[in-house]
């Protein structure tokens, strides 16, 4: 047996002084090192989604990577840095470094990104190549940092003595951690990347680390390199002893499995509850730090006076009763609360709601899977080296969340849909606890503990049947669910890889496509007009229009524009989800002209903004119609940079039209969209969509590289001729009964408009400013003012149009006629703004 230590020894006071002075300390470098972490992580997605794309596979790519790279961190470091022996360091001076270390290589990646970003476009895309192609840049940008922050935890907890006390303490750091996870993501989301870009919240987290280093290095010349341990606490592992920890690893690995997957099905979910903006992600991803940094905390008190084993898989049997509740309020409760979003536009009252309806269902389930840690840490404590304990279990659970990341997002949710899957990762839960319990139960053969297991497995088998499905009209509308919920019958829904579609009739007879809980399209006279003047603007712009890219395929209505045009011979359309294209097609076929069938269309399902980036093709039009701005991941399709890379890919005399929301949106997010595309294409034009009685609702923005002249004389001829029959047949199909018409919706140039976009914000990657600005206004109702607003500066196009006298004078008739008609008349009864 070992001696008792001589408490009374100098070295045993003043380990104990250090304690309970630095111990403090400890949590708080921690937290700033995880609220670093966050930061570095969500700028890094940013920009590497700019390159390798925004698909399933893609992030699930950056995150196996990300998440990879912890792993390997924290069994690397306790081999790599032995705890004992000639070559072992302080353990604070090691966790220095890797701090240091960290704040290096999170300034290097603002340059090595793009940089390995643009030459993995220049490489094959699809396939399997383009696949290792995306692991690889993953890869050498991710896995250094993620190695080093991996490391940091079984690097820090050496210095903490391996007692139930100092057990205790390894939870609270790891509890620590996400706390400052959960700062770093609202100061990221909030604050840095709000009012500045990836580079200012680069430095920001940088700074933070080197601190949190320079203290580190401080505190390991002040203080001795290790605790007293407390002998007649410590067991020395047998063969036995470590054979009998293999069901802890298995356990929190599933516990790990069963966390992220869930998070991602009900990111996914609450996504279309609240908004899917960038702060409504924030949100969420703070709400579920917060549960797990909190469940830590009160796991790391108990862990003190429990039974590990036996905690850790009530925790586990606990969380699967919590999937079971957080599935109940997504799909039963928070979609029917009688609240209508648009009361107020104040941001503020928007995210005290979201606060509170993402609390409400998220933390029964986190606080239990936070209090996983601290029990695993003490069940599995079976070697001198805290390092390697806290690493071993941090590596478990982090491979477990590799695998229900991917599981989930690419596999579970597109073959049997978010409630079968959350139905899967509540058996996942439960087989975690069950692992444990099975073990204890054949030892203490205990009635109560059998009976206590059989009514809660009973009771998770009960909740598991009784889930229900995602409700139709939520995929529909969205948060607007309680404003519409009654007014339209749901076709059809379907979850994909990358999002949730539903095709609806509205009470006025209307077909409406729904993507992610918006209206995409309609067979609404406005929006019939919004998709035939994307398609038919460029192609009488273009004399002889040949190839064309359509970046999504909505309803497929403005892809099957182009069929109509004689001397189209390709069209190519880039979308997102798979299911989208088949499912318009048999809904909307006669609206969109089977477009998918033609024989001249080609589909490419990739991220539009990788694809227009890696193609080498070029077309006489590209046409864009995203989904809204406020969306996270959409500003990327309106950014100045994306606009340029468009540009490089338009033929000579090629033409570029935008798809801009004027509803859902206030006056700097329009200025912000039409400023930054300007800014690209300083010939471009503004045409407007207005509802009848002249109420603004959306605009087309016309670009080009060189300044476009429309000839009058030349293009009635052609538009008269027996082959652009067709042609015709659209334009009246969508109430434009002649060119004049078509052309009245001129609304303004870049010089005219000028001094209204004078103090627009421009859209950057760097910055996506818009998808902040965006996510601020999608409450507000104001087109009215936004269409008054670059009506004011209104003049006749003189430049723009040349031909007969008479022509132009009939045409700038009826566009005076056109401009003055902006009272701000509003939409009558119909359905809810689209897009």
């Amino acid at each position: 047996m070992a001696k008792r230590a001589d408490t009374s020894s100098p070295l045993a006071t003043r380990t104990s002084l250090s304690t309970s002075r630095l111990l403090p300390v400890l949590l708080v470098l921690f937290a700033g090192s995880g609220a670093a972490a966050l930061i570095y992580e969500i700028v890094w997605y940013q920009l590497l989604q700019l390159a390798i794309g925004s698909t399933a596979i893609s992030l699930g790519v950056l995150l196996a990577t990300f998440m990879g790279g912890l792993s390997i961190g924290s069994l690397a470091l306790p081999r790599l840095f032995p705890a004992e022996g000639a070559s072992s360091r302080h353990p604070l001076s090691v966790y220095a470094a890797i701090e240091f270390l960290i704040a290096i290589f999170g300034l290097i990646e603002l340059l090595l990104i793009p940089l390995i970003g643009g030459a993995y476009l220049t490489g094959p895309q699809a396939g399997f190549i383009g696949m290792l192609l995306r692991g690889l840049v993953a890869a050498v940008c991710l896995l250094p940092p993620t190695i080093l922050m991996g490391a940091s935890l079984p690097a820090i907890v050496r210095w903490i003595e391996s007692s139930p006390r100092g057990i205790s303490w390894w939870g609270l750091l790891y509890g620590a951690n996400t706390l400052g996870a959960v700062v770093g993501s609202l100061v990221a989301g909030f604050y840095l990347l709000r009012l500045y870009d990836v580079n200012i919240a680069t430095f920001a987290a940088a700074a933070c680390n080197i601190s949190i280093a320079a203290v580190s290095l401080l505190l390991s010349l002040r203080s001795p390199a290790r605790f007293a341990a407390e002998p007649e606490r410590e067991k020395i592992a047998t063969p036995q002893s470590q054979a009998a920890v293999w069901p802890v690893y298995v356990a929190i690995a599933f516990s790990g499995a069963a966390a992220i997957g869930s998070e991602v099905v009900w990111t996914r979910l609450l996504g279309l509850t609240l908004g899917a903006t960038v702060y409504a992600f924030s949100i969420i991803l703070a709400v579920f730090l917060t549960g797990l940094a909190l469940g830590t905390a009160v796991g790391s008190a108990l862990s003190r006076t429990l039974d590990p084993r036996a905690s850790l898989a009530w925790c586990q049997l606990l969380a699967a009763l919590g999937i079971a509740w957080t599935a109940a309020m997504i799909a039963d409760w928070l979609p029917y609360w009688p609240i209508n979003p648009q009361l107020s536009i104040a941001p503020i009252f928007t995210f005290q709601l979201d606060l509170v309806r993402s609390t409400f269902a998220l933390l029964p389930a986190t606080l239990c899977w936070g209090a996983s840690f601290p029990f695993a840490f003490a069940a599995a404590k079976s070697s001198r080296d805290p390092g390697k304990t806290v690493g071993g279990v941090y590596a478990a659970n982090t491979l477990g969340a590799i695998v229900g990341a991917l599981a989930v997002s690419l596999v579970l949710i597109p073959w049997i849909g978010t409630r079968d899957t959350e139905r899967a990762l509540l058996a996942v839960s439960a087989l975690s606890g069950l692992v444990l319990l099975f073990p204890i139960m054949q030892v203490k053969r205990s009635p109560a503990l059998e009976l206590a297991t059989g009514v809660t497995i009973g009771l998770l088998g009960l909740f598991a049947y009784g889930m229900h499905e995602v409700p139709g009209e939520l995929i529909a509308y969205g948060r607007r669910i309680a404003t519409v919920s009654g007014q339209l019958k749901i076709l059809m829904t379907a979850e994909g890889r990358n999002t949730s579609i539903a095709v609806s009739q509205w009470n006025d007879g209307a077909i409406q496509f729904h993507v992610a809980g918006k209206v995409e399209a309609s067979t609404e006279g406005y929006d019939m007009k919004l998709q035939r003047m994307l398609g038919h603007l460029p192609g009488l712009m273009n004399p002889n229009p040949q190839s064309v890219l359509v970046v999504g395929f909505g309803a497929g209505v403005t892809a099957g524009t182009f069929t109509t045009y004689p001397s189209v011979k390709r069209i190519v359309v880039c979308e997102l989800e798979p299911l989208i294209p088949p499912t318009s097609t048999k809904y909307f076929a006669k609206q969109n002209y089977n477009v998918m069938t033609d024989k001249r269309t080609e589909i490419v399902y990739d991220d539009a903004r990788h694809f227009v980036a890696s193609t080498p093709e070029k077309f006489d039009i590209i046409t864009s119609d995203p989904i809204h701005p406020f969306v996270k991941g959409s500003a990327t399709l309106y950014s100045k940079e994306y606009f340029e890379i468009v540009k490089a890919h338009l033929n000579k005399g090629g033409i570029v039209s935008q798809w801009v929301p004027l509803y859902e949106s206030d006056v700097p997010t329009v200025q912000s969209e039409i400023a930054t595309f300007f800014q690209v294409f300083p010939y471009g034009t503004v045409w407007a969509n207005n509802l009848e009685g002249g109420g603004g609702y959306d605009l087309v923005l016309i670009g080009s590289v060189d300044p476009v002249t429309i000839n009058l004389d030349t293009l009635e001829t052609r538009y008269e001729r027996a082959d652009h029959a067709r042609v015709r047949e659209s334009l009246t199909d969508a109430k434009f009964s002649s060119l004049n018409e078509l052309f009245a919706t001129y609304a303004g140039s870049r010089a005219g408009l000028e001094p209204w976009l004078k103090n627009a914000e421009i859209n950057h990657d760097r910055d996506l400013r818009l998808q902040y600005l965006a996510g601020l206004a999608l409450n507000h109702s104001e087109e009215n003012t936004i269409l008054r607003g670059i009506m004011q500066f209104w003049m006749p196009p003189v430049d723009l149009f040349m031909g007969a006298p008479e022509k132009l004078d009939a045409l700038f008739t009826t566009m005076v006629s056109q401009s003055q008609n902006t009272s701000g008349a509003t939409k009558p009864d119909a359905p809810a703004p689209t897009k």
